[in-house]
C-alpha cells in the first residue's frame, strides 16, 4: 500500500501541467478524425468534391491499410498552398465566424490532412489549370518535406500510405483487410450516391470494383443500391418554410433486419442523426414490424444557417437550430409518402441533389414490365364481363354484410360497376382456406390476407374519426354485463370522458360489475366484453392522457383487431370485391397494424415459369 508520502508524490506528479509536443497533439486529434482507413478515404473524397472535381479515381491496397490513393480533376493548388494544406487549422473554406455558421462545403475545419499526416505517410501532388507543371510535397509524423516540381495533370492526387505505422497500438485495432475494405466501399457509396454528376472509378488491389460515369440519379441509385431498391421505393418531395425533403422511402415490405440501407443527407452531407432517425422510425411505426428497420435514401435541404455541422470532428453529426420543427416536418412528410392509397398512386417525379445548389430529376420506380400477351388470355378478357358473378359457394352471406363490413352499399342482385381499367388489386376469384382472397389483376394473381387487410381499413377509419372528435357510437340493444375487478370499475369512474371520446358508454353496476351500453359503430360486431376489457387495461396501465396521446395508435390497433373479419368467415364475391376496393382507397393498406403485409402479387410470368410454359 502506498504511504501518505507516496500519495502526496502521486498528487504532485498529476498536478504538473505540461504543454504537449505538436506531434502528440496531432496524433490525439487524428484519433477523432481518422478512426480507420474509411475515415481517411472520406476526408480525401470530400476535399476532391470541394475542389469542384468531376472525375475521381480511387485506388486502395490491402483494404486501405497499406495505400489509399485519390486523384481528381478539381481546381488544384498553388505551390505555396501545399504546406498549408498539411497544417492544422489551415483552410480556404471559411475565414470568419459568419462563414462557420453558414458553411456549405463538406470540409471546413482544416484538420483532416494534418491529422492523417500525423499517423501515416502522405504524398500530395497538385496542379492548377494555368500552371506549367504541378508541385509535390511529402509528410510523415509531422515532418514536411521540401516542395518539388512534379508532372501532374490539372487537379490533385493524395496518397496515404502505411496508416498508423507510428502508432502500433492503434494499428492493432484495425480489422481484417476484407472488413476495412467493406468500410471503405461504404464510405465511397455514401458519397457517390448523392453526387451522380461526378464520375468515379474505384479499384482495390489493382482490380476495378466500380466504374461509374456521370449519370442520372436513378441510374446511380440503381448501380449502387440495386434494382430491387429502386423498384421497392416510393418518391418523396415536400417543401415547407424553406426546408425541402426529397428522395426515396422504401415500402414497409422492403424492410431490413439491420440499418445497412439507410442514407440520409443534410445539404449533401451524409449524417447519422438521432433526431432524424427517430422521426423516420416514428413515421414507419404504423406500418413496420417492430424488429425491422426502414430503408430510405433522403436529402434534407435547408439554409446552412439553420443547421450546425461543427458538432464532431468527423462531421457526421449535426444539430438543427429548430430541431422540433425539423422532426415534425420529416415525420409528417414520410408519413404522407407512405399513406398514398393504391388507387391514387401515380408516378410523380422526385429530385435528388447532384451538387450543392443543383438537382436532377429522378422518376419514381417504374411499374412492373408488361407481361407477354397470350391469345387465350385476350379471348377470356374480351368475352368475359369485368364484374364478378357467384360461383355457387355454399358459404354465401346476405348482401347486408357488405355494408356492415365495409361501409358501402350495393343493390341486391346488381353486378358490380364495370370500370374502365382493371383496378390495382383486380377482381376476386375465390376464397382460400377461409383466410385468403384470390384475385386477378392486369399483372397476374393477387393474394390478400382478409383479416389483416380489414384490420387496416378499420384502424384508419378509427384514427380519422378520433382526429375529428366524431367517433360514431352504436348503442347496444341489450347492454353487455360482466364481472370486473375493482380496479377496472375505478378506471371507468375516473376516465369516463376518455371512454366517451373513444365511442364507449361503460357504467358500473356495482363494486364488481360493469355494463357496456354503447361501442364505436365501426366495432359493433366485435365482442363487447373483450373489447371493453382491452381498452380498460390500456387505460389502467398507462393512464387516459397517455393512451389518447402517445399510445393512441396502439389502442386503436387493438380495437381494430377486434372488429376485423375473422379467419374462416366465408365471404361472397361481392364482399371480397368490396374489401379490395376499400383497400385501394385506404392509406397504408399494404400493411396491417403490426407491420405485416396484407397482400402480395404473383406475376403471370412467374406462374408460367413454374409450369414451364413456353419451354
Amino acid at each position: 500500500m502506498p504511504t501518505a508520502d507516496g500519495f502526496a508524490a502521486i498528487i504532485f506528479l498529476m498536478s504538473a501541467i505540461r504543454v504537449l509536443p505538436d506531434t502528440l497533439i496531432d496524433q490525439i486529434a487524428a484519433g477523432e478524425v481518422v478512426e480507420r482507413p474509411a475515415s481517411a478515404l472520406k476526408e480525401a473524397l470530400e476535399n476532391a468534391l470541394d475542389a469542384g472535381a468531376r472525375d475521381i479515381h480511387i485506388e486502395l491496397t490491402a483494404g486501405g491499410t497499406r495505400t489509399i490513393r485519390v486523384s481528381d480533376d478539381g481546381c488544384g493548388m498553388a505551390r505555396e498552398d501545399l504546406p498549408l494544406a498539411l497544417t492544422r487549422h489551415a483552410t480556404s473554406k471559411i475565414a470568419s465566424l459568419n462563414d462557420l455558421e453558414r458553411v456549405a462545403s463538406l470540409g471546413f475545419r482544416g484538420e483532416a490532412l494534418a491529422s492523417i499526416a500525423a499517423v501515416a505517410r502522405i504524398t500530395l501532388a497538385s496542379r492548377r489549370l494555368d500552371d506549367a507543371h504541378g508541385w509535390r510535397i511529402e509528410a510523415q509524423s509531422g515532418a514536411v518535406s521540401e516542395i518539388s516540381p512534379a508532372s501532374h495533370a490539372p487537379g490533385s492526387t493524395i496518397e496515404i500510405s502505411d496508416l498508423y505505422f507510428n502508432t502500433p497500438a492503434r494499428r492493432k485495432f484495425l480489422k481484417s483487410e476484407a472488413t476495412e475494405y467493406a468500410h471503405c466501399e461504404e464510405a465511397f457509396r455514401r458519397i457517390a450516391l448523392i453526387r451522380p454528376e461526378v464520375a468515379f472509378s474505384f479499384a482495390h488491389n489493382a482490380r476495378t470494383r466500380w466504374r461509374m460515369p456521370s449519370q442520372q440519379p436513378q441510374a446511380r441509385m440503381r448501380a449502387l443500391l440495386g434494382e430491387e431498391f429502386v423498384a421497392s421505393t416510393l418518391p418523396l418531395d415536400e417543401t415547407a418554410a424553406g426546408v425541402r425533403l426529397r428522395g426515396l422511402v422504401a415500402q414497409p415490405t422492403y424492410s431490413r433486419a439491420a440499418r445497412d440501407l439507410q442514407y440520409f443527407y443534410v445539404n449533401g452531407r451524409f449524417v447519422r442523426d438521432k433526431l432524424l432517425a427517430h422521426a423516420l422510425r416514428q413515421a414507419y411505426r404504423d406500418v413496420l414490424h417492430h424488429d425491422r428497420q426502414p430503408v430510405y435514401a433522403l436529402e434534407l435541404v435547408l439554409d446552412p444557417a439553420g443547421v450546425d455541422v461543427n458538432v464532431h470532428p468527423s462531421k457526421i453529426e449535426v444539430r438543427f437550430r429548430d430541431s422540433r420543427a425539423i422532426h415534425q416536418f420529416v415525420l409528417h412528410a414520410v408519413q404522407r409518402a407512405l399513406s398514398v392509397p393504391l388507387a391514387a398512386a401515380g408516378k410523380p417525379m422526385i429530385a435528388m441533389a447532384t451538387s450543392p445548389g443543383t438537382s436532377a430529376v429522378l422518376p419514381a420506380a417504374a411499374p412492373p414490365a408488361a407481361l407477354p400477351a397470350y391469345a387465350a388470355q385476350r379471348a377470356i378478357a374480351t368475352e368475359s364481363p369485368r364484374h364478378q358473378t357467384s360461383l355457387g359457394l355454399a358459404s354465401a352471406q346476405p348482401q347486408a354484410l357488405y355494408q356492415t363490413l365495409f361501409a358501402a352499399s350495393l343493390r341486391a342482385g346488381e353486378p358490380a360497376e364495370v370500370e374502365s381499367d382493371v383496378p390495382p388489386l383486380g377482381f376476386a376469384l375465390a376464397q382460400l382456406a377461409g383466410i385468403y382472397i384470390l384475385a386477378q389483376n392486369s399483372v397476374g394473381l393477387v393474394v390478400v390476407d382478409m383479416h389483416a387487410a380489414h384490420e387496416r381499413i378499420v384502424y384508419e377509419r378509427l384514427k380519422r374519426a378520433l382526429d375529428g372528435a366524431a367517433v360514431p357510437v352504436q348503442p347496444l340493444l341489450v347492454p353487455v354485463t360482466f364481472v370486473a375487478d375493482a380496479v377496472d370499475v375505478a378506471t371507468v369512474e375516473d376516465h369516463g370522458a376518455a371512454l366517451h371520446a373513444l365511442g364507449f358508454d361503460i357504467g358500473a353496476l356495482g363494486p364488481a360489475a360493469l355494463a357496456v351500453r354503447a361501442v364505436p359503430a365501426l366495432l359493433q360486431d366485435a365482442n363487447a366484453k373483450r373489447l371493453a376489457q382491452d381498452v380498460l387495461r390500456e387505460m389502467r396501465e398507462f393512464g387516459a392522457e397517455q393512451v389518447l396521446a402517445e399510445r393512441r395508435n396502439e389502442l386503436l390497433a387493438t380495437m381494430a383487431c377486434h372488429a376485423a373479419v375473422r379467419a374462416n368467415r366465408a365471404l361472397t364475391l361481392v364482399e371480397m370485391n368490396a374489401l379490395l376496393r376499400e383497400m385501394e382507397s385506404t392509406e397504408r393498406a399494404d400493411q396491417c397494424n403490426h407491420g405485416r403485409p396484407t397482400w402480395f402479387q404473383i406475376p403471370l410470368a412467374e406462374l408460367d415459369a413454374r409450369f414451364m410454359r413456353g419451354r
